[in-house]
């Protein structure tokens, strides 16, 4: 299959160790960097993809093509939802040859949930339906990038994108750290100096650690070492990312049961908290959960090849639909 992908953002997404404690106009990128995974999980798969972007900073994998403008006999286009509306044009050569896959749940952004249309693909059955829709594709990862580790540390790990840390929670992990006396090491920038000054703040006053914006090897190590990763969103999660890169290391994860937490986190690799009282008990009971039991969902639920197969899938019947 000839597959068009579309998005905004230079490749690679993620690069590097972070930044630190340096505000960034796009603290997370985790949606670009799916669109990194499904490129190079496709072309694994033997598919052509061409990728069109801004640019690239590095060359693609063998298979895909970085293209300034979209090839007239692409099969089947794929965006990135409300990332790369430059595209829109591009978009109607191809008649219902196309998906867009939503990374987050719209009010967030302060959009409607209802123009949403078939061609739409989430990232989670949750957040599918909370748009009236059911196409969904759980996001994958690469296991290449992370750290297995049966040996854990004495601290908890919380990730998040500081600009929404108060809605993920940020303010229940800080409480439970001081009640419990637990160690605890906060990573993830803002988009301004502002939010990263009131993180640190906060943390000063519970004696956490606040790395600010960790990748690559650093980011494997912090989430490799820790005894559980700590995620009590406040949100309707789209699909929570940073709970499957934990589970990818072995980490056992600890949140809330809003949104698609409960979907991603089962019984046998971490807790699904309603209150604080769960939370003090998911804490004291963290190693009853096995590090390899963690990496072996990971392996099998959220691999990058498995997204691109299903991926692969939902071209399928999106042409089938389109030739009916």
């Amino acid at each position: 299959m000839r597959i068009l992908l579309s998005s905004d953002h230079r490749y690679p997404a993620f690069r590097g160790n972070g930044i630190g404690l340096t505000p960034s106009p796009f603290p997370s990128g985790s949606g670009y960097h799916i669109h990194d995974l499904l490129m190079k999980g496709l072309v694994q798969l033997g598919h052509e993809v061409f990728y069109l972007l801004p640019g690239a900073d590095k060359p693609l994998p063998s298979g895909a093509r970085l293209v300034s403008e979209a090839p007239p006999d692409a099969d089947v286009l794929h965006t990135v939802a409300y990332r790369d509306d430059s595209i829109s044009e591009v978009r109607k050569n191809f008649g219902e040859r196309w998906v867009t896959t939503c990374h987050l749940d719209l009010t967030a952004r302060g959009k409607p949930r209802s123009p949403t249309t078939d061609n739409w693909i989430f990232v989670s059955r949750t957040l599918a339906q909370l748009h009236g829709r059911s196409r969904y594709v759980w996001n994958g990862l690469d296991p290449d990038d992370y750290i297995f580790s049966e040996t854990k540390d004495d601290y908890f790990f919380y990730m998040s994108t500081m600009d929404w840390g108060t809605q993920k929670g940020l303010d229940t992990v800080l409480s439970l750290s001081q009640q419990l006396g637990f160690k605890l090491v906060i990573a993830g920038t803002g988009k301004d100096q502002a939010s990263i000054e009131n993180v640190m703040q906060m943390c000063r006053k519970v004696n956490a650690t606040y790395v600010g914006d960790v990748r690559g090897r650093r980011k494997a190590e912090l989430l490799a070492g820790a005894a559980g990763f700590l995620f009590p969103t406040k949100v309707d999660e789209a699909f929570g990312l940073g709970m499957v890169e934990a589970l990818m290391s072995g980490t056992p994860v600890i949140c809330s049961d809003k949104g698609a937490c409960g979907e991603i986190i089962t019984s046998d690799v971490g807790f699904v908290c309603k209150d604080e009282d769960d939370y003090i008990a998911a804490i004291n009971n963290i190693s009853a959960i096995e590090p390899r039991v963690c990496r072996a969902k990971a392996m099998k639920d959220f691999h990058y090849l498995r997204m691109a197969a299903d991926y692969v899938k939902e071209y399928e019947q999106q042409l089938r639909d389109f030739n009916d």
